[in-house]
């Protein structure tokens, strides 16, 4: 049968293969889908019957049931409640756990034991004994059910110091390598049970469609077949596999799929913004990656800041409810983001309307288990169980949200396994960035490299030569990290905050003097004696959520450094390779034509190492490790291309979704696979 449309592709689906992934990818094939028809300006009756129906992989144990339907009816109201609040750990002592209950903590950016920055894994593994022993002892007695504490480990684990550092997911999705992506998973849920946490809120599944987001890097792909791919084996890293015996196990956590649903996709990539998909677009482009994840097991959802269609996703029934709870099957808990319910009215980002930091009935009766409520717990607390005696919260309500959280803390062990510190891997500081761990995250850099241009084949470069290193991230690991590193946005630390990392100098330096060269290295690019070659280490400084959203992707009108730099050197006939560290596609093209060769390196993490392994040749002129990266994302021509994905109408990139050159590839490469005839490759 000869596929002449996306239409047609969507009834070959149907028919042959209905999976939720072959249905997207009809809806997303040329004339199925376009950017003008996936928005909409009215409310049109919900259709559920778009989404896919799913089921939990991992099956319900009627054993467990059992026992949550026992802890249910031995639980006051006030218990109940308690179990769905979530405080931060610098706002909820031991002592407050025990007298109100909490069901869970968390730990932001930012935020250690005691405020120590340098806290060792024992340090971590010695407060969550103490949370878990108040909540083993609560007043006025009743069952003692164990604490949950959550943390922000989005590319390795991030808040420890010392810590293995992947690249971000942007580099992850350049990699094309769900078995590498698996990999980083399990590495990061090691490191994460060292220091006695169960539970980390990844994976992002954001589909980025605007590159203006600040969270942009937080995204695989602009395409959700590759979410999609990646999403239920990196469930699968941090869990463990549905019905494999060591499925939460002591080298497992449990794992969250976020942001739920459409948070990459809002108007003019506004962080905490609006989508106006319609739903179809909703399901194909935003969905794809919870469908794989639900598949997977996945035990966590949280909700997004963002709206849909005008409504906050926090207060939305129909898509926690009836889509996330109802049809995809979802049975695990749902935690909603940082304030969520609230919102950020002072920085224009408005929450649930007739919300507060302090009361939100609309959040719980939408479906969200659990409130995090960082510093307003309590209030929160007092305020739901009133709501709840007024009969404004319905019992059931709470019964189900209590039955979620008393599922998955169960199913992770957490009532048998006792306190943190008796757990096998408990405190294991060799193994917070192990050198098996930090081998792993090199890999991933190696693989995530996107080689753009490399004329006259001046890559891969011969290691016995004289080379300068210039630009402001050679020797800076915090453009390299980006946000979400040790603190919330990722700045305000030094190299000495990375303990065993390796900066992108250090790793040119070591394999060039190990083959007999020289490396100078000179910020400004400025030499006294002429180099064989520079490599040039500029991009953008490190950022996170909101902080980061763009009015334009114009890179060099706010941060010059790197194109004079390369200028001047081509003034001087010195051959560059440029070495761009970014977290999202970046209008670069000044750059791009003055460098001899150009390189996109992300954000690569703690593992600097790993661009030199790419860039040079062995001492014997062999080539261990050539370019392998392919862009996830498509490359604007102009700075206002910021609305460039794939299968767009008039679709028309400098670099199109796919693009990679490796060392043999000649100077007009073939075209990537699924890139339409004709379209020039190599265009600057």
């Amino acid at each position: 049968m000869r596929v002449t449309s996306g239409l047609h592709l969507l009834l070959l689906c149907s028919v042959v293969h209905p999976s939720a992934l072959c249905i997207a990818l009809a809806l997303l094939a040329p004339g199925s889908l376009s950017a003008q028809e996936s928005l909409q300006t009215s409310h049109p009756e919900r259709q559920l019957e778009l989404w896919p129906e799913l089921s939990s992989g991992i099956a319900s144990d009627p054993a467990i049931e059992e026992r949550v339907e026992t802890l249910i009816s031995e639980l006051s109201l006030e218990r109940k409640v308690g179990q769905m609040m979530q405080g931060e750990i610098q706002g909820v002592t031991p002592s407050d756990v025990s007298r109100y209950g909490l069901g869970s903590v968390l730990s932001a950016g930012g935020s250690y034991p005691g405020l120590k920055k340098d806290a060792t894994a024992a340090d971590w593994v010695a407060l969550s004994d103490q949370y878990y022993e108040a909540s083993m002892n609560p007043n006025g007695g009743g069952p003692g059910i164990p604490i949950l504490w959550g943390i922000d480990a989005v590319h390795g684990h991030n808040n420890v110091v010392g810590a293995t550092i992947f690249p971000h997911n942007i580099g992850l999705g350049a990699a094309r390598n769900p078995d590498l992506v698996e990999l980083a998973a399990k590495v990061t849920a090691r490191e994460v049970a060292a220091t006695g946490i169960k539970w980390v809120f990844a994976p992002t599944l954001a589909v980025t469609r605007d590159d203006r987001w600040g969270r942009a890097y937080e995204s695989f792909s602009e395409d959700p077949t590759i979410v999609y791919n990646y999403a239920g084996r990196i469930i699968s890293g941090l869990q463990g596999v549905p019905g494999d015996p060591d499925l939460l196990g002591p080298a497992h956590v449990l794992a969250t799929a976020k942001h739920f649903v459409g948070d990459g996709g809002t108007l003019e990539g506004r962080d905490q913004g609006d989508n106006w998909s319609t739903e179809q677009a909703l399901m194909v482009l935003h969905g794809q990656g919870y469908f794989s994840a639900i598949e997977a097991g996945v035990q966590s959802v949280m909700i997004s800041f963002s709206s849909w269609q005008g409504e906050k996703l926090h207060g939305h029934h129909y898509l926690i409810t009836e889509v996330l709870k109802g049809r995809l099957g979802f049975d695990g808990l749902v935690v909603s983001d940082w304030n969520g319910h609230a919102g950020s009215p002072e920085a224009g980002r408005p929450g649930v309307p007739g919300c507060s930091l302090a009361s939100c009935d609309a959040a719980v009766n939408a479906g969200i288990d659990l409130l995090m409520v960082p510093y307003d717990w309590k209030a929160m607390l007092r305020n739901t169980i009133r709501a709840v005696e007024a009969g404004r919260i319905p019992m059931e309500r709470v019964d189900d949200a209590v039955r979620r959280i008393l599922r998955v803390k169960l199913r992770a062990g957490l009532f048998e396994d006792g306190p943190p510190s008796s757990h096998p891997l408990a405190g294991r500081q060799d193994l917070i960035g192990w050198a098996q761990h930090r081998a792993i995250a090199r890999q991933a850099v190696r693989e995530s490299l996107v080689l753009r241009k490399n004329e006259s084949g001046l890559l891969p470069l011969a290691p016995a030569q004289n080379v300068l290193v210039a630009g402001p991230g050679a020797d800076e690991i915090i453009m390299q990290t980006g946000g979400w590193t040790v603190n919330w946005q990722g700045d305000g630390i030094t190299n000495a905050d990375f303990p065993g990392a390796t900066s992108i100098l250090s790793g040119i330096r070591t394999t060039v003097e190990a083959a007999g060269g020289r490396v100078t290295h000179s910020p400004d690019g400025r030499f006294s004696d002429r180099p064989d070659v520079a490599i040039v280490v500029f991009g953008e400084g490190p950022y996170a959520e909101f902080e980061g959203d763009l009015e334009n992707l114009d890179f060099s009108s706010r941060h010059p450094e790197g194109l004079e730099i390369l200028q001047a050197l081509s003034q001087k006939d010195v051959p560059s390779v440029a070495v761009f560290l970014t977290g999202r596609p970046l209008w670069v093209n000044r750059e791009l034509n003055t460098a001899s060769a150009f390189v996109v390196a992300w954000l690569p993490g703690s593992e600097g190492g790993g661009v030199a392994d790419v860039l040079f040749r062995l001492p014997d002129g062999g080539v261990e490790h050539d370019f392998s990266g392919r862009l996830a994302f498509s490359w604007p021509k102009t700075p206002d291309q910021a609305l460039l994905n794939r299968h767009d109408p008039e679709y028309d990139p400098l670099f199109p979704w796919g693009y990679g050159l490796q060392y043999e590839t000649k100077p007009d490469p073939a075209q990537p696979e699924g890139v339409p005839d004709g379209m020039k490759s190599n265009a600057f």
